[in-house]
């Protein structure tokens, strides 16, 4: 017997996997709020037609939409909504994945990324293992965990480690890269900890697109600091 809970996940499941509505929120992975002009261009169908979808996401709570001036903006509802997009996409086969990257305009997605707002792919798993091997976060029973040296550290990295505890997502979890097949760090510390180092200009992002580039000073500082080369 199919209970409440079975017939909303069949509910939501179905939502997300019409074609439409699954190029919407891949599209949304980006980080940034996209108005419905420019989701219809994205998946390549009419206003009228993306307007009826985004209004059923929205409905069920998978989106949120703000309006500025003359335009709505859509965004993830919330960020474990991004969480869950990205770890779908570990479904494909691996075969699969790896021919669709090399169809990409950007090749690049796969060594250094964005997942909605904290960092992926190689440099980003190779990132998180470096946090591990450090022992500034613990990994354990699929979780991840601050340390007390990890607090010292990210604190003094410049991050503001209880007001990002404050925040009302989680602090520190492990994110499986669909490219890696490998853990990455999430969560709010690993946003604020991508916002800082794109600050220092060891990371720069590309616009209208989910793929980082690593400057030569940020190939350095991971380097020096985590003894990997991106």
């Amino acid at each position: 017997m199919i209970d409440m809970i079975d017939t909303q996940f069949i509910e939501t499941a179905c939502l997300i996997g019409e074609p439409v509505r699954a190029t919407i929120m891949w599209a949304l992975m980006e980080g940034r709020a996209m108005t419905a002009t420019e989701l219809a261009m994205v998946a390549d169908t009419s206003p009228q037609n993306i307007t009826m979808h985004l209004s059923k996401l929205v409905g069920a709570g998978l989106l949120s939409a703000e309006s500025q001036g003359r335009y709505k903006y859509y965004t993830f509802a919330r960020t474990e909504i991004a969480y869950a997009i990205e770890s779908m996409a570990i479904l494909i086969p691996s075969s699969s994945a790896n021919k669709s990257l090399a169809k990409e305009k950007e090749p690049m997605i796969k060594e250094c990324r964005t997942c909605y707002d904290h960092l992926a792919g190689k440099v980003g798993v190779a990132l998180t293992e470096g946090l591990l091997d450090q022992k500034l976060i613990i990994s354990g029973e699929s979780k991840f965990e601050l340390s007390s040296k990890g607090f010292r550290w990210f604190s003094n990295f410049g991050l503001d480690i209880n007001a990002l505890m404050e925040e009302r997502r989680s602090f520190i979890r492990p994110c499986l890269d669909w490219s890696e097949r490998r853990y990455h760090l999430a969560g709010s510390l690993a946003s604020a900890f991508l916002d800082e180092m794109v600050s220092l200009d060891w990371l720069r992002k590309i616009r209208n697109s989910r793929t980082v580039l690593v400057t030569a000073k940020g190939r350095k500082a991971f380097y020096d600091r985590f003894g990997f080369s991106a």
